[in-house]
C-alpha cells in the first residue's frame, strides 16, 4: 500500500485529500508545516509527497521542496497551488516538483498524478521495497546508504540521487539530457558539462578495491550501468 505524505495548513482540505487517497487505497500522514514536513521527509520513506505551495512559517513549499532536493531526497513530488501562470509552474517544477495541479482540482485527478508519479519513480503503488540490488552494488533506500561488494560508500546528496536514478534502470542506456531532466529536474543545456563530471565522480566512488566499472560510457549515447 502506497504511503503519501501531505503537506498541507489548510486542515480541512488535507482531511479531504487525505480520505480520496484511502479510498484510493493509500495511507497518508499529515504535516502542517515546512519545518515538519523536511523533518518527515527526511526520516521517514513516503511514496510520494503532496506540497501545497503557499505554507505559513519559516519555510513555504518551494521553499521545502528546494531543501529536499537539496540533501538527496528524490520522492516525487505533486505540487498544489492557486498559481496557475505558466511562470509559477514552470518555477515549481524547475525547483525539482514533478508535477504541478492547480487549485481547485478534483481528487480522481489528483489520485491519478499520483499513481502516475509512483509509476514513473519505477515502483507500482504498495511496494515496500527498501533496497536496490545490481550486481553486488546496493543501496539502502532508508537509510539512504551505498554499498558495494560490502563496502559502504560515501556519497553526496546529488551522487546519491545519480546512483538511484541509474540504479532504478539497470541496462537501459541514459542520455545526458535524460539524466538531467530527471535527477536535477531542468531542461538539458548541452553546453555544460555538469553531468560528465558528476558521472566521473560518482564512478570512481563505485570502482573500490579495483572492481570492475560498473558505469559504462555508451559513445555518443550516454551511460548504462552494468552488472559488475
Amino acid at each position: 500500500m502506497a504511503n503519501i505524505l501531505i503537506v498541507e495548513d489548510d486542515v480541512k482540505t488535507a482531511r479531504e485529500i487525505g480520505a480520496a487517497l484511502v479510498d484510493h487505497g493509500m495511507t497518508s500522514a499529515h504535516v502542517m508545516d515546512g519545518v515538519e514536513a523536511v523533518r518527515q521527509a527526511r526520516t521517514a520513506r513516503y511514496d510520494a509527497i503532496i506540497l501545497d505551495r503557499m505554507l505559513p512559517g519559516d519555510l513555504n513549499g518551494l521553499e521545502v521542496l528546494a531543501a529536499l532536493r537539496g540533501t538527496g531526497v528524490s520522492t516525487p513530488v505533486l505540487i498544489l497551488s492557486a498559481l496557475s501562470a505558466v511562470t509559477d509552474r514552470v518555477r515549481g517544477l524547475r525547483t525539482g516538483g514533478d508535477d504541478y495541479l492547480t487549485k481547485p482540482f478534483d481528487f480522481i485527478e489528483l489520485t491519478a498524478r499520483v499513481d502516475a508519479l509512483i509509476r514513473r519513480r519505477g515502483s507500482a503503488p504498495g511496494a515496500q521495497d527498501m533496497e536496490l540490488s545490481v550486481g553486488d552494488l546496493y543501496l539502502d533506500l532508508f537509510r539512504r546508504k551505498a554499498s558495494r561488494a560490502g563496502v559502504e560508500i560515501d556519497l553526496l546528496p546529488r551522487e546519491y540521487q545519480l546512483l538511484e536514478h541509474f540504479m532504478r534502470h539497470p541496462g537501459d542506456v541514459m542520455t545526458r539530457a535524460m539524466i538531467f531532466e530527471r535527477v536535477w529536474g531542468y531542461r538539458y543545456d548541452d553546453r555544460t558539462n555538469v553531468i560528465d563530471v558528476h558521472v566521473a565522480k560518482l564512478r570512481r566512488k563505485l570502482d573500490v578495491n579495483g572492481l570492475p566499472t560498473m558505469i559504462e560510457t555508451v559513445r555518443g549515447s550516454g551511460y548504462r550501468l552494468v552488472k559488475s
